[in-house]
């Protein structure tokens, strides 16, 4: 019996793969911040309309980057149940308290109308997850993270190119992270983002994604979250079928809700758009 994929990798053609193999073996340069992780990252940027985008290793090391560049060392972290293990490990991991907070039912992001009632002297930030996409309600999320003084992060492990508010929903917090897993439908084999506006977090985060030192001189405690030059090269291969990916995506939805017929689709969740 053939088996059926919950979700099947997808695989740019392998000469185009093989291209920048030559160029890396050229080069002699595997790893490091090498060229191709530095055009992907500014190819992506690009793509996403971000001021800050950096590759690392994978979606967790995002997570915990971003909580220790926020100085989230302590304290509770609100977030949500429903979300990958690695939403909350991050948390513990950075020797913080998750405090858990229900979900809209037609999102299954966090419910904001709850988020307050869970506040405490001890709460530093919120974390919240766009769930398969769907964005969680940022305005609301922002509004009161502005009254409480807490910082915000986003994980968007599958948010990346949508767009809310006519923009990245990355751009959204004070730091956002995707993953390029596999499994996801942009991935650069392992891999994963942190995406910022504030350009001092931003550095914070490239050089603690880099043990701490540049060159000889060591400044920081840092973590080995560099990215490849073959995982760069994936990213660069499969950016430019991305937005035919998401169209066929959509294609297939439509299809859905033609054999589920409209009585049995459930309401539309919080508005989003992509780039097709």
């Amino acid at each position: 019996m053939e088996k059926i994929h919950v979700t099947k990798t997808f695989l740019p053609p392998m000469e185009e793969y093989q291209a920048y193999l030559e160029q890396i073996w050229a080069r002699d340069y595997v790893t490091n911040q090498g060229p191709l992780l530095k055009e992907f990252e500014a190819k992506t940027k690009d793509y996403l309309g971000v001021k800050n985008f950096q590759l690392v290793t994978n979606g967790t090391i995002a997570l915990q980057l971003a909580l220790n560049a926020l100085d989230l060392t302590e304290g509770e972290i609100i977030t949500t149940p429903f979300s990958y293990v690695a939403t909350t490990s991050s948390i513990l991991w950075e020797r913080c308290t998750p405090v858990f907070v229900d979900i809209e039912p037609h999102t299954f992001g966090i419910d904001a109308s709850k988020i307050e009632a869970a506040i405490t002297s001890q709460t530093k930030a919120i974390m919240a997850v766009h769930v398969f996409g769907y964005p969680c309600d940022v305005d609301a999320i922002d509004a009161i993270a502005k009254k409480h003084g807490l910082k915000v992060i986003y994980d968007g492990a599958h948010a990346f190119a949508v767009e809310y508010g006519g923009k990245s929903l990355l751009s959204y917090g004070d730091i956002s992270i995707c993953s390029f897993h596999a499994t996801k439908l942009f991935h650069t084999i392992e891999g994963g983002g942190v995406i910022t506006a504030d350009q001092a977090v931003a550095d914070k985060v490239e050089l603690k994604k880099r043990f701490g030192h540049t060159g000889d001189e060591h400044f920081v405690l840092g973590i080995n979250g560099k990215a490849s030059e073959f995982q760069a090269a994936m990213g660069l291969c499969n950016l430019k079928y991305i937005d035919a990916l998401i169209a066929k995506r959509r294609k297939l939805v439509g299809l859905y809700d033609e054999l589920l017929g409209e009585g049995l689709r459930a309401p539309e969740p919080r508005p989003r758009s992509t780039r097709n």
